[in-house]
């Protein structure tokens, strides 16, 4: 009994060993200047864009405030402060649109999308959620140039 509570002892050991090595392909230098974990994940903060309360603005005034709102995308990629952005398709919740946004915490999101002229007419609405996810998403829009045709 003795020499099988030994073996199972041992296999148990050498399983937390061999089930804690580093994975192979780990690049710590690139790791680190994603600031990722010990998993290679970090800190975001989510963002849902949702149709706002102003309904009133002409047609005239929502180009302008869409070519604002997107002009404001294009900035925040480019300061690394938005890594990913995109539009739902439509739907009955009323989302329009979604941001992670490369920051840790909700007032730093508030501060990005209070830059945003769509948000500021109230065209859309926000919510803001931390969230935990990969950190290779900062890598996603150097991967999109190579796909964009135009």
């Amino acid at each position: 009994m003795k020499k099988a509570f030994l073996t199972l002892l041992l296999i148990t050991n050498l399983n937390l060993v061999f089930s804690q090595e580093t994975n192979s392909a780990y690049d710590e230098k690139l790791a680190k200047s994603l600031n990722a974990d010990e998993r290679g994940m970090k800190q975001y903060v989510f963002c849902i864009l949702k149709t706002g309360s102003n309904t009133t603005a002409t047609a005239e005034e929502k180009n302008n405030l869409f070519k604002g709102h997107m002009d404001n995308i294009t900035r925040l990629a480019k300061e690394g402060k938005l890594v990913l952005a995109g539009p739902f398709m439509k739907n009955d919740r009323n989302y329009r649109g979604i941001y992670i946004f490369n920051v840790a915490t909700i007032e730093e999101a508030k501060a990005l999308v209070a830059t945003d002229p769509a948000v500021k007419a109230n065209i859309f609405e926000v919510e803001l959620t931390p969230w935990y996810g990969t950190a290779a998403l900062q890598e996603t829009l150097k991967i999109h140039e190579k796909i964009t045709k135009k």
